[in-house]
C-alpha cells in the first residue's frame, strides 16, 4: 500500500477551480459529484459534454461560435473537434491588457527584469506587425533557435496572431539536430538569440546560425535577439535583423488577430528523434488552448494570481505549456541556464525571490537535489508556494518523500505524465485529491487512458502498456509531410486498431492513482515477464555510492537478460560488496527478476536534450545497431563507451 503523504485541506479543495467546474457541471448536467472520480467517468463517458463544458468554463474567446463539438467520438485518429469556430490562439493569451506583470525573466547570470501584460501586448503587436511586412502569412511556420526567454514567447505570439506555425528548438541543439527539424518545416523567417550561458560561461549561437542557413534556403529572415551581448556583431548572417531594428517603431498598435478555424496548425512538434529522423506533429490552435487550460486551470490549479515557474528549454513542450497559463493571467516565471548555477539552491532562491507559488521541475533535477544535500525549505522562504510539479521520467517514491519532508509539508506534489505528441498529460494532479508516494494522482479529465495486458484487455493493479480508447483535442491533427496518414498511424495506432499506444508502462490501480514504469519500448523481458526500469532505478539511486544509472535489455543466448549500468559517487568504486548489496536490494524490495546479470560502471549516462535517459540508444549500440541520431542527445560522445564491452561478450 502506498503511503499518504499529503490531504488538501477542506478549504483548500472548495477554493480549487476543480471544485468550482464541478459545481459548473452539477449544475449544468443536474448531477450531484463532490468527488474527482465519478466526475472523471463522468468525463470520459461524455467526452462531448465535458469538452463543451471546458470551453464555456475557459472562456475561450471566439469570433464564431463552434456548430459542432467532435464529429465522431468513436474516431481515432482523425476526429474533427469545434468544426465551425473560427478563434485565434494567441488572442486568447493576450485576453489581458492591464499592469499585471505578465513575464519575469532570469537569465542564469543576470537579474530578473519583468514586462506587464500591457507591455507584452505591445511588443507582440509590434512584432506580428513587422513580420507580416516580411511577407509572413496564415499557414507558414516560424522558428524559434531561443532560450526561455520574454522574445521567445512574445515572437511565438505573434506569429500565431497572423495564423503562422510555430516550432522552437533550443539554442544547445546542435546543428544537425535544428536541420533535422527546420530542414523538414521550411520556416519562413528564424527568431534567434546571438548567444547563451550556461554553468557562468558564454557560448556563441551565431555561427551555428550562419552554418545551418546554408541548409535552410527556405528562411527568408533572421531576427537576432541580443542577449549576452547588448549589440551582436551580425554581419555573417545572411538576411539578418537586430530585433530592436525589426519590431515596429509604432507603439498603441491593435493587434489583428486572425481568425481561424480550430483546427488551424498552432505548433509543429518534434519526437526526440533518437532512432530517426524526428517526426513533425502537427497540433491544432483551438485543440492545444482548451486541452492546456483544462491542465492548468483544474489539475494545475492555476489562477489569475498565481506566479508560475516550470523549469524547460524551448525544445521540450513544458515551454509551450508554460506559456499557456497566459490565457489565466497568471504571472510567469522564465528561466535559462544552468539550475546549480552558482550553487545548487539557485532556483529556490528564485522561488523565495519572485513568490512563486507553483514550481515546475523534472524527476532528474529532484534526484539531483537529493544527491547534493540540498534542503529548501530550510534554507528558503517558500511560504508562497502551493505545488510541485514533476515530470520528464517517474519521480521515485524517495523524491516524492524528499519534497514533502526538505520543500515543505503542505503543498500539492503532481508528478504528470503525457508527452509531446500531445502537447500535455494523460496522467497528473489533482488539487482536491490525496498525494500517495510513488504515484500520479490521478488520470486527467476526458483522457480514456487504461492500462492493456498482453491480450489487449484493460487491467486494474497489474502493469500494462497506456493506451487511450477515446480522441482528444490535443491529439495532432497530422504529421508534417504523411499525406497518407501512415506516419502517423504507425506511431500510434498499429499495436490497438482506433486506440492511441503511447509507449508507457503503468499501472492503474482501484483509487484512480497511476505508477508509470518507463517506456514500454525500454520495458525489460526477462523469462517473457515485463518489468519496468523505473522500479530498478528507484532503489539504484536511492544508494548513497550510486550517482546516476540506466538498465537495458540484453538480447543472449535466446532469452533477455537485464544489464544495469551504474554511474559512481565521487570517491566511489564498484566493489564486490557493493555489487551484492544492489543485487539483494532489488532481489528484497522488488523481485528476483530485477537483479541484473551483468551491473557495469560508466563514466555517464547518455540523456536527451529533455533530460531524458535514452536506454533503447544504449541498447542498439550494445546490439552493435546504428543510432540514428545521436544530435537529440546532449551527451552523444557518451555512446563511444558503451560499444564492444567485454563484459558484454561474456556469461
Amino acid at each position: 500500500m502506498a503511503k499518504l503523504l499529503w490531504k488538501p485541506s477542506e478549504e483548500r479543495i472548495k477554493g480549487t477551480n476543480m471544485y468550482r467546474f464541478m459545481s459548473f457541471i452539477n449544475e449544468k448536467h443536474n448531477k450531484s459529484f463532490t468527488e474527482y472520480a465519478p466526475l472523471y467517468q463522468w468525463s470520459i463517458e461524455n467526452i462531448s459534454d465535458f469538452w463543451a463544458a471546458m470551453w464555456e468554463f475557459a472562456e475561450i474567446k471566439v469570433s464564431k461560435p463552434y456548430d459542432q463539438v467532435i464529429d465522431d467520438v468513436t474516431k481515432l485518429p482523425g476526429a474533427k473537434w469545434f468544426s465551425g469556430a473560427r478563434l485565434n490562439f494567441a488572442e486568447n493569451l493576450l485576453r489581458y491588457r492591464d499592469d499585471q506583470v505578465a513575464l519575469v525573466f532570469k537569465g542564469e547570470a543576470q537579474d530578473s527584469i519583468k514586462m506587464t501584460y500591457a507591455e507584452l501586448y505591445d511588443e507582440v503587436a509590434r512584432v506580428a506587425k513587422s513580420l507580416k511586412e516580411a511577407g509572413v502569412k496564415v499557414g507558414d511556420r516560424v522558428g524559434g533557435f531561443m532560450p526561455n526567454m520574454p522574445e521567445t514567447i512574445i515572437a511565438m505570439l505573434a506569429a500565431t496572431s497572423i495564423g503562422a506555425a510555430w516550432s522552437s528548438c533550443s539554442p544547445d541543439f546542435g546543428i544537425k539536430g535544428v536541420l533535422d527539424r527546420f530542414g523538414q518545416i521550411k520556416p519562413k523567417v528564424l527568431f534567434a538569440v546571438n548567444g547563451y550561458s550556461f554553468k557562468g560561461k558564454n557560448f556563441d549561437s551565431l555561427s551555428r546560425v550562419s552554418d545551418m542557413l546554408k541548409d535552410l534556403p527556405s528562411i527568408e529572415k533572421v531576427v537576432v535577439v541580443p542577449y549576452t551581448e547588448k549589440e551582436p556583431d551580425i554581419s555573417g548572417v545572411p538576411n539578418a535583423v537586430h530585433y530592436g531594428q525589426f519590431k515596429s517603431a509604432e507603439s498603441s498598435l491593435d493587434i489583428e488577430f486572425e481568425q481561424l478555424p480550430a483546427d488551424h496548425p498552432l505548433y509543429i512538434m518534434f519526437t526526440s528523434g533518437t532512432t530517426g529522423l524526428p517526426k513533425c506533429m502537427v497540433q491544432s490552435a483551438g485543440g492545444i488552448l482548451v486541452h492546456h487550460m483544462k491542465e492548468l486551470m483544474l489539475h494545475t490549479d492555476v489562477k489569475r494570481e498565481d506566479t508560475i515557474f516550470y523549469f524547460t528549454t524551448c525544445g521540450w513542450m513544458m515551454w509551450n505549456w508554460l506559456t499557456s497559463s497566459l490565457s489565466v493571467g497568471a504571472t510567469l516565471v522564465l528561466f535559462d541556464g544552468n539550475p546549480f548555477h552558482p550553487d545548487p539552491g539557485a532556483l529556490w532562491k528564485m522561488a523565495q525571490d519572485e513568490k512563486i507559488t507553483i514550481f515546475g521541475t523534472s524527476a532528474g533535477y529532484i534526484a539531483a537535489l537529493i544527491n547534493a544535500g540540498v534542503k529548501p525549505g530550510q534554507d528558503y522562504d517558500l511560504t508562497s508556494l502551493k505545488a510541485v510539479l514533476s515530470t520528464g521520467s517517474p519521480l521515485s517514491v524517495e523524491g516524492f518523500e524528499f519534497i514533502y519532508r526538505e520543500v515543505k509539508e503542505d503543498l500539492q506534489l503532481a508528478s504528470i505524465s503525457g508527452g509531446s505528441d500531445i502537447n500535455g498529460c494523460f496522467a497528473g494532479g489533482n488539487p482536491m485529491g490525496p498525494v500517495y508516494a510513488g504515484e500520479l494522482q490521478c488520470r486527467d479529465l476526458a483522457m480514456k487512458v487504461e492500462a492493456f495486458d498482453e491480450n489487449g484487455k484493460p487491467v486494474i493493479n497489474q502493469q500494462g502498456e497506456l493506451v487511450c480508447s477515446a480522441p482528444a483535442p490535443c491529439m495532432p491533427i497530422y504529421f508534417w509531410d504523411d499525406p497518407t496518414g501512415e506516419k502517423y498511424h504507425a506511431a500510434y495506432f498499429d499495436v490497438y486498431p482506433n486506440i492511441w499506444r503511447h509507449g508507457d508502462f503503468i499501472e492503474i490501480n482501484e483509487r484512480g492513482g497511476v505508477v508509470i514504469y518507463g517506456r514500454s519500448d525500454a520495458t525489460l523481458n526477462p523469462g517473457g515477464v515485463r518489468i519496468g526500469t523505473a522500479e530498478i532505478y528507484r532503489l539504484v539511486e536511492g544508494m548513497d555510492e550510486i550517482d546516476d544509472s540506466l538498465v537495458v535489455g540484453q538480447e543472449w543466448k535466446g532469452d533477455v537478460r537485464v544489464i544495469l549500468f551504474v554511474q559512481m559517487a565521487q570517491g566511489q568504486d564498484l566493489t564486490d560488496d557493493l555489487v551484492k548489496k544492489i543485487k539483494t536490494t532489488l532481489r528484497t524490495n522488488a523481485s528476483p527478476r530485477h537483479v541484473p546479470a551483468k551491473i557495469i560502471t560508466v563514466p555517464a549516462v547518455p540523456y536527451t536534450l529533455n533530460m531524458k535517459k535514452v536506454e533503447l540508444a544504449v541498447k542498439k549500440v550494445i546490439q552493435g545497431q546504428p543510432v540514428l541520431n545521436k544530435d537529440a542527445l546532449s551527451n552523444p560522445e557518451i555512446l563511444d563507451f558503451y560499444e564492444n564491452l567485454k563484459e558484454l561478450q561474456e556469461d
